[in-house]
């Protein structure tokens, strides 16, 4: 048997990679290139493509929202690019698509919630996740932790580097409770080390490791936890949505897989 049972449901862990379901079960005829930019903007996604004149190959069709599937060129690489839905098991669903279809290199990067005094638009490396999400247990045997792969951080820092940008990496803490981020587990957050929160980056690595493929995130700084007693919203990051595009195709482009 290769599941592994407990108790509590989140703990238990199947080994076996195939599944009832695959993410390649429509059998489409489609071959998307080995790199990818996945990224939490919005409607920078579809600005960007239709101002570079991408090529819409495909679409993830859900439930709620249709997801267009560009290729672009980009300093002479292909690349595919994707929106990303907010949510660890919304995106990891989307994400395994894509690695099934072809991609293998992936940069992904969005706005997360500063726990310390972080000022607003500042972009961050996570080099690890803490896993309080639920879907990445279905990817990952349990652990408090995953790491990101450290080849996908080389490239994603070099991109900083290129563009004069400071930065520093970070433990983010993944979590699927947005209204859950209460007063004492936000302390409990800080004080094992998490400078940084937001919903999807322990999952998508988690994916990501599970199916040999390279991942990695940019995140940029928007609301503020940093005081319990008084939360600030501020603009949401906005600023650095655009230019995390920018970055997310400079760091794919960097990533030497192996």
């Amino acid at each position: 048997m290769s599941i592994i049972k407990n108790e509590i449901p989140i703990l238990e862990y199947d080994s076996d990679r195939s599944a009832v379901l695959m993410p390649t079960h429509e059998n489409l005829n489609l071959k998307l290139p080995k790199k990818a930019v996945f990224a939490f903007l919005g409607e920078h996604i579809d600005n960007y493509a239709i101002k570079n004149k991408a090529v819409r190959v495909g679409t993830f069709v859900s439930a709620t929202k249709d997801y267009p599937i560009y290729v672009i060129e980009h300093k002479n690489e292909r690349i595919c690019l994707c929106q990303a839905p907010v949510g660890a098991a919304a995106s990891t669903q989307i994400l395994d698509w894509l690695i099934g279809y072809g991609v293998k290199e992936i940069i992904s990067s969005g706005c997360c919630g500063t726990l310390i005094d972080i000022p607003e638009n500042v972009f961050l490396v996570p080099h690890k996740a803490l896993r309080d999400e639920g879907t990445s247990y279905h990817y990952l045997p349990p652990s408090r932790y995953v790491n990101v792969n450290p080849l996908a951080r080389e490239a994603i820092e070099k991109a900083l580097s290129q563009n004069n940008l400071e930065y520093k990496e970070v433990i983010t803490w993944s979590t699927d409770g947005f209204y859950r981020e209460t007063k004492e587990k936000v302390c409990y957050r800080k004080d094992e080390g998490c400078a940084v929160v937001e919903m999807e980056c322990s999952a998508l690595a988690a994916c990501a490791e599970f199916r040999n493929a390279i991942w990695g995130s940019i995140l940029f700084t928007a609301d503020t936890l940093a005081d319990v007693e008084s939360y600030d919203e501020r603009d949401w990051g906005q600023d650095s949505f655009e230019y995390a595009l920018k970055l997310s195709l400079d760091a794919v482009v960097n990533i030497k897989g192996e």
